[in-house]
């Protein structure tokens, strides 16, 4: 059990995040360079709004954000060139959404599955997750574009980022400071795509 707010809590509450999970994409995106001012990002299973509000402060008006989670962001989370979508982001109806919102420079994802407790569960959930995130991407990237997601540790994150080489320029696992120790994710980045579908 967590006592108190930990250094990232404090500092996300200071600055005006609602979680502190964005620490780990402003990791993220300082060490691999995933988010540039007039790109067109999509945020999957954006809730509660962190990831979200991280990249429209970093388009600072610019381009676009697309957002999409089965629960609403938090109220504060407002910037005028993002779109929120209440959907499940594998739907029919998503699908035909992101082509109209799409292509995309980035597509980030920081969406865990309902856990269970029972790590090989709970891993095989996150798996299938990164996986539908993954061939997502692939159909709505532009050439050269980028992709985070997040993935829970258990030997098969490997058969992804195994996928990812041979689709980007370059894929790496990665660990942020921000996770917590006892925690078992990571992050699964692509950097320049490589033969977009469009």
């Amino acid at each position: 059990m967590r006592d108190k707010p930990d250094h990232y809590s404090l500092q996300a509450q200071r600055e005006g995040y609602p979680a502190r999970s964005v620490y780990k994409l402003k990791e993220i995106d300082e060490k691999f360079r995933i988010i540039k001012r007039g790109n067109n990002i999509l945020d999957i299973g954006a809730s509660p709004g962190s990831w979200t509000l991280y990249v429209c402060r970093k388009l600072k008006g610019t381009g676009s954000i697309t957002a999409v989670d089965l629960k609403e962001p938090g109220k504060d989370i407002k910037c005028s060139n993002l779109k929120f979508f209440k959907d499940d982001a594998f739907s029919k109806n998503f699908q035909e959404t992101a082509v109209k919102t799409g292509p995309y420079d980035a597509v980030i994802s920081d969406a865990a599955p309902s856990t269970t407790g029972n790590r090989t569960v709970d891993t095989g959930r996150s798996y299938n997750l990164a996986e539908d995130v993954l061939n997502f991407a692939l159909k709505n990237l532009k050439s050269g574009g980028n992709l985070v997601i997040k993935i829970f540790q258990g030997g098969d994150e490997h058969q992804l980022i195994d996928i990812m080489k041979t689709e980007f320029k370059t894929a790496k696992i990665f660990k942020p400071k921000a996770s917590r120790k006892e925690s078992f994710e990571v992050f699964l980045v692509g950097t320049g795509r490589l033969h977009a579908e469009q």
